[in-house]
């Protein structure tokens, strides 16, 4: 039975664990829920879910996540801003200062699978001083219920998660206390100084960044849903805030996964087995499939704020941080594709939040259109989404719409994608969630009853060979009507009501996208590098 202490044939041996006070191997829900109560680290709140507090760490960290510069890596990693190096000495070192930290401690431990096509699915044991953060790895990634592969179960990757312990920055070469370190010759990743569930799930993420292009598979920042009659697959790239969660949460479609996948020659497969989502609020009627889970046991409330006295929640509270979360097991959800496996896409949608207001609510992608707007990775930022915006939007720009997470240079991603919609003949779409009317502060946002509207009319077949007028500035291909969709919502320079002031907006966006481009410049054919924004 899980939870007891069954003889392995891997044990904590293989780890150099040692002295450890108790060990709870793969404790069910009722089990972590009990022991994460018991030990102060979280409430339980109205209708079931656990919340929790992560400290100052409300996010992930990304200056102090690093890659260890090792043998059988060096020559493949994408070196620079996001991959940052740190010596393998510096690694050891602080690996054994966690396992003497780790002595006379209670530890939890959860065996299971990253990815759900056998074929492709990784082994990773997450070792947590924390009962809430084994809780979070059982609930994002595939469980094992059979007691005896559990007891033969043998990691290929191994997680150790410490938020008390601290590292010093003059001795292990860190860039604080905190730290997030992925060795991939060891196989081992070390967290610690930070409680963020998020940074266990990126971790195990930016592995398979590393190893499954190797094996010929594309992995994905994205989320994927299925046609409940045709059992046609959409997959939706995006950065936070642009609706990645929210429009893959389809009632008429059935979800694949809300973050992350893996292409291989048998079609698409989730690499988890549950759900992240933002929840700042969370709307019932919006998003009524992922509201429920935040009123259901078993997922986990991290920064969510409540009522001491009711425990009732409040998801429009944003007095900890913006980045309210949920995470919930996938079983939860209704219309959840059980395991996470779905064919060859035949829509690929690329999400954007244009804060300037001068991209179209929806366009067609050529081929060499979404290589380039998936190596440029826009979207932007407007203030209360984090610490130190102004008031004007900020551009940002993640290649692959997921840098962070992107261990091999952002051409490499590319060209997958570029071989896997020209194999499949896949359908490629641009759709904007931010503004129209004017910039952010002056304009409005595109309701999201528009956005799900051109979404369903791209994904059923009906826009595709659609008469569209070509945008004079990015080159894009927009559909001249969509059914329920207003016409002058369709061309953003008529909902303004300065067109100079678009214009002016318009060129100051293009600017940023060929200047954010043109690191790629030397690794894309001539035919990709063309489709950038005109001049003028």
């Amino acid at each position: 039975m899980a939870g007891v202490d069954i003889p392995r044939k891997y044990g904590l041996d293989h780890h150099g664990i040692e002295n450890i006070n108790q060990v709870f191997w793969n404790l069910t829900t009722a089990r972590l829920y009990e022991e994460a109560l018991k030990r102060d680290e979280a409430r339980m709140a109205c209708m079931g879910p656990l919340v929790v507090r992560t400290g100052d760490h409300t996010g992930r960290s990304p200056t102090d996540k690093f890659i260890v510069r090792e043998p059988s890596s060096a020559e493949k990693v994408w070196w620079g801003a996001v991959n940052r190096p740190i010596e393998a000495a510096s690694f050891d070192g602080l690996h054994q200062q966690m396992l003497v930290y780790l002595q006379n401690k209670d530890i939890f431990i959860q065996d299971c699978y990253a990815g759900a096509d056998p074929d492709y699915r990784l082994p990773i044991r997450i070792i947590t001083e924390r009962a809430w953060h084994n809780l979070f790895a059982r609930n994002m990634f595939l469980r094992i219920e059979d007691p005896e592969e559990l007891a033969a179960f043998k990691p290929e990757l191994t997680i150790i998660n410490c938020p008390r312990f601290h590292a010093v920055p003059e001795v292990h070469g860190t860039n604080s206390g905190t730290f997030i370190i992925i060795n991939f010759g060891a196989k081992l990743v070390l967290i610690g100084g930070t409680a963020y569930g998020g940074e266990i799930k990126k971790s195990v993420f930016t592995y398979l960044n590393y190893t499954l292009p190797q094996m010929k598979v594309f992995p994905m920042h994205c989320s994927a849903n299925a046609g409940r009659e045709r059992g046609d697959v959409a997959i939706f790239f995006g950065l936070s805030g642009t609706g990645k969660t929210s429009l893959s949460a389809d009632p008429r479609r059935d979800l694949i996964g809300d973050d992350e996948h893996g292409w291989s020659n048998n079609g698409i497969f989730n690499f988890e087995g549950g759900c992240y989502a933002k929840v700042i609020r969370l709307s019932p009627e919006d998003e009524p499939e992922i509201y429920a889970c935040t009123e259901r046991f078993g997922t986990i409330l991290e920064n969510v704020a409540y009522d001491s006295v009711t425990r009732r929640v409040n998801l429009d509270d944003d007095s900890l941080t913006e980045n309210t979360r949920a995470s919930y097991h996938i079983t939860q959800l209704e219309r959840a594709v059980i395991p996470g496996i779905g064919g060859h896409p035949q829509n690929v949608v690329m999400l954007t939040c244009d804060a300037f207001g001068v991209l179209p609510p929806i366009a067609k992608l050529t081929h060499e259109q979404a290589m380039y707007h998936f190596l440029l990775g826009y979207t932007a930022k407007v203030a209360g989404t984090e610490r130190g915006l102004g008031d004007e939007p900020q551009a940002t720009f993640s290649s692959c719409f997921g840098a962070p997470f992107m261990a091999l240079h952002p051409t490499v991603y590319a060209n997958m994608l570029g071989e896997k919609i020209a194999k499949h003949k896949a359908t490629c779409w641009l759709i904007n969630t931010g503004w129209t009317g004017g910039p952010y502060g002056v304009g409005s946002r595109i309701q999201i009853g528009y956005t799900r509207a051109m979404v369903d009319e791209a994904l059923s077949g009906r826009l595709v060979d659609a008469p569209t007028t070509e945008d004079p500035i990015f080159g894009l291909h927009v559909p001249e009507s969509v059914n329920g969709v207003p016409s002058e919502l369709l061309s953003p320079r008529s909902s303004w009501s300065s067109p100079k002031g678009y214009d002016e907006k318009a060129r100051e966006l293009a600017g940023r996208f060929r200047e954010n481009f043109s690191p790629y410049e030397p690794d894309v054919s001539e035919a990709v590098r063309a489709v950038g924004p005109k001049e003028g």
